[in-house]
């Protein structure tokens, strides 16, 4: 059978045509329906039975002709008609097929023609595009689909979202960043939930508040958490143990972790965190805490403070390297480690004016350099 094109036939011809169709794959459907029925409705019937075109082995670039069909049809619909065809088409091609299956990109596909086909500024793109990036972090797409925080925001004016709309959204988002191992993106979206909230409803947002905490933590490139503890929801947690753990991960050593762990066990495994992770990141920042303001420091105090044997100091000082988040080297004959440049794991009133000294003393230093070169000039 030739794959079908319905793109020049009236609606009502197409929803025709598209019965037939169905009907010749088995799909229990009525070829015919009363003509007291509305556009709308029969549209409705014939998305509900297209659904059994997903469980049966039809050609791929047959299905999708079929759903652009539908698709077509629906967003030209009325704009009071037009909301139980998108929510229908959403519901069913928002849930995968197993993973590895081809289909699930076709499916993808069809969201995404359905995304584009709506007016920019309709509501109705916030369900398609929470469609889109369910099946994407379902079936390991997400690499296919625009996931990018900023065109989110901008999406969020356009749709007029209310604000728990925009948080559902990224709720979603943060489930599909945290099943698909995305820690950095999972992060960030957090965050900028936290920061939907206000004076007022910041005390209803503990699970988001813990559930931040947890994915900031838990991403290894995230080494500055002080912003967190300015956050209103973090805030309301003070006095709980997760509250406690973030204030360690801001400014706390490899000690105080441990001890915190030993009598809060059930907190890092209740928020989904892994105990030797834990150890590895604090060790890093103890590590940075350390050789603050340092020009170099002693095998033994690094060892001391990170509790590391002799044969572990020199993986752990590589893998300092590879974070990025300082510049050392080994002094093997002297026993040292020679600080180059190291982050600081705060950023408060006494970095600012330690910034503000190091900024003199280069203006400094180029006036006089520039002086000299005057001089020099004069005599040429």
């Amino acid at each position: 059978m030739s794959i079908p094109v319905f793109i020049d036939l009236e609606p009502i011809n197409q929803l025709s045509e598209l019965r037939s169709y169905l009907r010749s794959k088995n799909v229990d459907i009525e070829e015919e329906v009363p003509e007291n029925v509305f556009l709308e409705e029969n549209l409705f019937q014939v998305i509900t039975c297209s659904e059994q075109l997903w469980k049966e082995q039809v050609n791929e670039s047959e299905v999708e002709s079929i759903f652009n069909s539908i698709i077509s049809l629906s967003i030209v619909l009325p704009h009071e008609q037009i909301e139980p065809a998108v929510s229908a088409l959403c519901q069913q091609l928002k849930k995968p097929l197993p993973i590895g299956d081809k289909r699930n990109a076709s499916k993808l596909k069809l969201l995404n023609n359905l995304f584009i086909g709506l007016d920019e500024t309709s509501q109705l793109r916030y369900t398609t595009y929470l469609s889109l990036i369910q099946l994407a972090g379902q079936t390991d797409l997400l690499n296919l689909v625009n996931i990018k925080l900023d065109d989110v925001k901008k999406w969020m004016k356009l749709w007029q979202l209310d604000t728990p709309q925009y948080q559902a959204l990224l709720r979603v988002l943060h489930e599909m960043f945290t099943s698909t191992k995305k820690t950095d993106q999972a992060s960030k979206v957090m965050i900028e939930l936290l920061g939907t909230y206000n004076e007022e409803n910041a005390a209803q947002a503990r699970v988001d508040a813990r559930r931040c905490i947890a994915t900031c933590i838990a991403d290894p490139s995230v080494l500055l958490l002080d912003h967190l503890l300015l956050l209103k929801p973090v805030k309301f947690l003070e006095g709980e143990p997760i509250h406690d753990l973030v204030t360690i991960f801001v400014s706390g050593k490899l000690s105080q972790y441990l001890s915190f762990y030993e009598k809060h066990k059930d907190v890092i495994s209740s928020n989904g965190l892994n105990h030797e992770d834990n150890k590895q990141k604090m060790r890093l920042l103890t590590f940075l805490s350390l050789v603050e303001g340092k020009n170099e420091v002693t095998y033994q105090a690094v060892q001391s403070e990170l509790q590391l044997e002799d044969n572990q100091l020199e993986p752990f000082i590589i893998n300092v390297i590879k974070s990025k988040a300082a510049k050392v080297k080994l002094v093997q004959t002297q026993k040292k480690i020679v600080v180059n440049s190291s982050i600081n794991r705060t950023f408060g009133k006494p970095q600012w004016l330690q910034l503000k000294n190091q900024l003199i003393t280069w203006q400094t230093n180029l006036n006089l350099v520039a002086n000299g070169l005057q001089g020099i000039t004069a005599k040429v």
